[in-house]
């Protein structure tokens, strides 16, 4: 282990794979496929993260508060955000549990406190196997009452100008002033990737539902490709890209909508009562681009 921002680094090999992942956030700070970056450190409180775990759940909640059980709870801002942001993981220290070459356990424990009414224990298991980098990410409610809770990975994946992105959605939700979810209706023209297509310069901070957990991933000038799959816990994504920033686009699996506190049925955000468990897993796994025949 390598002292890094905070903390120490963990550095994951295998094949031609190469991870390295902070006990800072659960997060990935470096991703590698022979040689060559495909995750991108731009995001987290410095901006040095290439991926984070969410948890409780990802994304905002509207006004801070939210009534659930018969009962109203308040959070507070936890970062940057007038809104509390992304749950606690991504801004916390973790516990190593298990490491070696190709895999890391960590864990985090949290009380309810004035940020957050939510109490729980989190695990973010991070494995290399084959060309495949696994994220298994889970939480457990620790806390007297029931709450609903959700999961999501965001990572920042590298953008190069003919970088594209083949993923199919029934639903798109549009974007409200206030960065929260407005109305759901058909995918837009320009945000519909089911036909594979390069990403557009604009501004994109979307959620989509009706997934199938499948995405791809081609970088032309790299010469590779990554293909995403979530599993059902997972079935909804963000998409979510910058103007001034046209170096990164973030896919973030997630099992709910932002701002789901505040959505029928939750947004898809699942109520556990004491002592159950969410889990859900991601993977992206790394191949060569076939080579295309000259004068194509």
């Amino acid at each position: 282990m390598s002292n890094g921002h905070g903390g120490d680094e963990i550095e994951l090999s295998h094949g031609d794979l190469s991870v390295r992942v902070s006990l800072w956030g659960a997060a990935v700070t470096a991703a590698t496929f022979r040689g060559k970056p495909f995750l991108l450190p731009a995001g987290g409180p410095d901006g040095i993260f290439a991926n984070f775990p969410m948890v409780p759940f990802g994304n905002r909640v509207g006004g801070n508060a939210m009534s659930f059980g018969g009962r109203d709870y308040a959070f507070q801002r936890n970062c940057h955000d007038s809104l509390y942001l992304h749950g606690d993981g991504w801004i916390s220290l973790w516990r190593l549990e298990e490491s070696s070459p190709e895999h890391v356990q960590l864990s985090f424990s949290k009380d309810a406190d004035s940020i957050s009414p939510y109490a729980y224990l989190t695990r973010q298991e991070i494995r290399l196997a084959g060309n495949r980098l696994a994220l298994t990410l889970s939480v457990e409610n620790r806390g007297e009452a029931a709450l609903p809770f959700g999961l999501g990975q965001h990572p920042f994946f590298v953008r190069t100008p003919e970088t594209r992105l083949t993923i199919a959605a029934d639903r798109f939700w549009n974007e409200r002033h206030d960065h929260l979810p407005g109305e759901p209706g058909a995918v837009p023209d320009d945000f519909d990737f089911s036909s594979g297509k390069p990403l557009p310069r604009l501004w994109m901070n979307n959620a989509f539902e009706g997934w199938d957990g499948r995405a791809a991933i081609a970088w032309p000038e790299l010469g590779f490709q990554a293909a995403l799959e979530a599993d059902a816990a997972l079935g909804r994504f963000m998409l979510y890209m910058r103007i001034d920033r046209t170096d990164f686009f973030c896919l973030e699996p997630m099992s709910h909508l932002p701002n789901g506190h505040h959505l029928p049925e939750f947004g898809g955000l699942m109520p556990l009562a004491r002592g159950e468990v969410l889990s859900g897993k991601v993977t992206i796994d790394l191949s060569a681009l076939p080579v295309q025949p000259e004068g194509r």
